[in-house]
């Protein structure tokens, strides 16, 4: 890796925020800040917008709030994009996609440890955007083909854009999506997935890095070819032993894992604290470390930690750190979604360095 993980912290690129200022201070707050991706400011910093701008067949509604697909504008506009396809700065991440964007570039970051960014993956796009037939364009074969070559060339343009700002730039692919294939009614399993983004991983030109928040299967997201992963892992409540050898072979190779352990919804973020998540999470380590010989402290090593989950949706007070649920060092609040967030930011950056004294790193 480009640089030491040692417990530092990053956070999902979603964040309910309408002060982009405000929210770019958050972020820059953490040891490997990320540029935001504020959906509540404007449709075009929604990630699947941001992702589908360029791309032959689609069509942008800002007023609607949608991205849609017609198969034959994109046979109409192939022989176009195939042109553009030699222009690296096509794939780049305009001031029109995305001014929050923009604005984090103009930060002072080469002095971070790390920066990252981020792009809707391959396969929640081709769920989520449906054709004029209403059908995921993921079942379509050579929709589907040029849809991994096109965020696969999204996501190194955005890499190279990043690393002229910060050599230790990463980009992860959001892939909520990959919590789907294990459906049996997706059409799309999880077998084909697995060879393609071993296809999609290798094209990368910065570590190959992936982001889910669906519940997960562990074991399946460390086989895929990725070096970064980051996934929810306070929902997993206790770790599986079955998942044991798998952790353990990950950070043999090298790999690092963005533990999302720090809750964003209220009912929880409001019981638990910097010692009952760091317990969850250590007794994550133990079972691995039992399991395998891994040693904590090597396991430590090769994390970060970061929040759970992104928070658009209001789900009511934080309970449990006062009337207001404001906490030390939280910026000030102007909706629930964002005090639920920076609530746990706050409790992210303490219970990184509880785990960063603990273990002397």
């Amino acid at each position: 890796m480009l640089f030491e993980a040692n417990c530092k912290t990053t956070a999902m690129g979603i964040m309910p925020h309408k002060d982009v200022q405000k929210a770019l201070d958050l972020a820059l707050s953490l040891d490997i800040p990320f540029w935001p991706q504020l959906p509540n400011v404007s449709f075009h910093e929604d990630m699947y917008a941001q992702t589908a701008r360029g791309f032959p067949g689609i069509a942008i509604d800002v007023e609607a709030k949608r991205v849609s697909f017609d198969s034959g504008k994109f046979q109409e506009e192939l022989a176009a994009y195939s042109e553009r396809t030699t222009d690296p700065a096509f794939f780049e991440l305009s001031p029109e996609d995305s001014s929050v964007y923009e604005a984090f570039l103009s930060r002072e970051l080469n002095a971070c440890t790390a920066i990252r960014g981020q792009i809707t993956g391959p396969v929640s796009f081709g769920f989520r955007v449906v054709d004029e037939n209403l059908r995921p364009i993921i079942y379509d074969e050579s929709v589907k083909t040029l849809l991994f070559d096109f965020i696969q060339r999204k996501m190194n343009a955005q890499c190279r854009q990043l690393r002229a700002r910060n050599g230790n730039a990463f980009v992860w692919a959001d892939e909520p999506g990959l919590g789907w294939v294990f459906s049996g009614l997706s059409g799309y399993d999880d077998v084909q997935a697995r060879k393609e983004y071993w296809e999609f991983l290798e094209g990368l030109e910065g570590p190959p890095s992936l982001h889910l928040c669906a519940n997960v299967n562990l074991a399946y997201l460390l086989e895929l070819g990725t070096r970064i992963l980051s996934f929810d892992a306070y929902q997993m409540q206790f770790m599986a032993k079955a998942y044991a050898s798998s952790v353990a072979d990950f950070l043999k190779q090298g790999g690092v894992i963005c533990w999302g352990i720090v809750p964003t919804d209220s009912a929880s973020l409001g019981i638990e604290t910097v010692e009952t998540l760091a317990s969850r999470l250590e007794g994550y380590w133990a079972v691995v470390s039992q399991e395998t010989g891994v040693a904590p402290v090597q396991i430590a090593r090769q994390a970060l930690i970061a929040p759970a989950r992104c928070c658009l949706k209001n789900v009511g007070r934080v309970g449990a750190a006062g009337e207001s649920g404001e906490r030390p060092g939280a910026c000030p609040i102007s909706s629930t979604e964002e005090e639920l967030v920076e609530g746990a930011f706050a409790v992210l950056q303490e219970l990184s360095q509880r785990l960063v004294d603990d273990y002397r790193l």
